[in-house]
């Protein structure tokens, strides 16, 4: 007997744009029902600045995508993001009293036990991630199940924000009449969306370019080793130019569109750009080589901090499988050509995969996210349909 159709929502509310996907599962396939974007209101630098101006954005976002599938929407599944987004380890001590074997019920406590460990002021816990587990101070193994111990010990990233935003963002959400299902880290559901469980064992990072927030996440198999928020965005690449070349900020963002590269030597470097006259200015021709070397340099700057996270916080994981690039600020020619030649490792664009009826014009970076956070949703409902509910490692595996 065929299952009922579940509606799963991912809405990715950026600072530029908003995206909502929407999908149904059937028979344990998704399939592609009908999105939109809209552009942001009501946001400053990455941060809200007028709470009814964002929940006016999500309430016509979610309009256009009732009208798009033909579906009613009640509730939907939120990224969040930013650079106040960072990580902690977090230790659970299980002393059984006596020797037995490990039971499944064991490594959950184990990892509740891990998600109590103390948070700076003003932190929300977003997400635990189990990472392995220690038995009897031996070797950690990621799933110790019905191995003898009186000692187990859970260790697990967590994954924290600003409460402050937090609560910001989910009235905003809430002030629009729509329902928050769960809120999920924005580079989690977009590398749930773009990346094989096959890829994640070779080892591989995600890094989410933004308009006003990146965020980079890394990958050893099964276990986050580590969810970064860093301090440069799409933002920095078009402010550079303008205050460089003394141009306009809407300005310097169209020449960073139609004329921009991360890397010297991939395009036709030295021809000019007329730029036509202004009130009070007169027309200037423009070296397209003077653009790219000041985006090359944000560029570098970008992947050199993407290097160090790797060496300080994915106790220097190597990425047999490289990274995947995603988000607006991935767009910009030559961004995975400086990745490939900074990092030294493979780099692509994350792109949405295992969706049925996905459409070719939306089969790009900008939709990882939206797509990721439906099929949370969708995978969400499955796993609170069987017994005992979601477990931590199946929701974001994709197994």
């Amino acid at each position: 007997m065929a299952s009922k159709p579940k509606l799963a929502v991912g809405m990715d509310i950026g600072s530029a744009f908003t995206r909502v996907t929407v999908l149904l599962l059937e028979d344990g396939c998704l399939r592609f029902k009908g999105a939109s974007e809209v552009q942001s209101r009501g946001w400053h630098r990455g941060q809200i600045a007028d709470q009814s101006a964002v929940a006016d954005t999500v309430r016509e976002a979610i309009g256009q995508a009732e009208k798009a599938s033909g579906l009613q929407i009640g509730s939907a599944v939120v990224g969040v993001g930013g650079p106040k987004v960072r990580s902690q380890q977090g230790r659970g001590l299980y002393e059984f009293g006596h020797r037995r074997p490990i039971e499944r019920g064991d490594l959950s406590y184990a990892v509740e036990l891990a998600a109590r460990a103390r948070l700076d002021e003003d932190r929300f816990l977003l997400q635990v991630l189990p990472q392995d587990f220690t038995v009897d101070g031996r070797t950690p193994i990621p799933h110790p199940l019905n191995i003898e111990c009186e000692r187990l010990e859970a260790h697990a990233l967590l994954i924290t924000t600003s409460l402050q935003e937090h609560q910001a963002l989910i009235s905003a959400v809430h002030q629009a009449h729509l329902r928050v299902e769960e809120t999920v880290f924005e580079a989690m559901a977009s590398s749930f969306a773009s990346i094989l469980p096959e890829e994640r064992a070779g080892g591989v990072a995600l890094l989410d370019i933004g308009a006003h927030s990146t965020n980079l996440i890394h990958y050893d198999g099964d276990t986050t080793l580590s969810a970064i928020g860093m301090p440069i965005s799409g933002d920095h690449f078009t402010r550079d130019l303008g205050e460089l070349k003394s141009l306009s900020y809407d300005e310097a963002e169209l020449l960073k569109i139609q004329y921009g590269c991360a890397l010297l030597g991939l395009t036709a470097d030295n021809i000019l750009i007329e730029r036509p006259a202004e009130a009070g200015r007169p027309s200037r021709e423009i070296n397209r080589r003077d653009l790219i070397e000041i985006l090359e340099a944000r560029a570098a700057q970008l992947f050199e901090l993407v290097e160090r996270g790797r060496v300080m916080y994915a106790r220097e994981l190597q990425l047999h499988e490289g990274i995947v690039l995603c988000g607006g600020g991935a767009q910009l020619t030559g961004m995975v050509e400086m990745a490939e030649k900074s990092l030294g490792c493979p780099a692509r664009l994350a792109v949405p995969r295992g969706i049925i009826d996905w459409p070719d014009e939306l089969l790009n970076s900008l939709w990882t996210t939206s797509a990721g956070l439906a099929m949370y949703s969708a995978r969400l409902q499955t796993r609170k349909d069987k017994p005992g509910g979601p477990n931590f490692w199946s929701l974001f595996t994709r197994k």
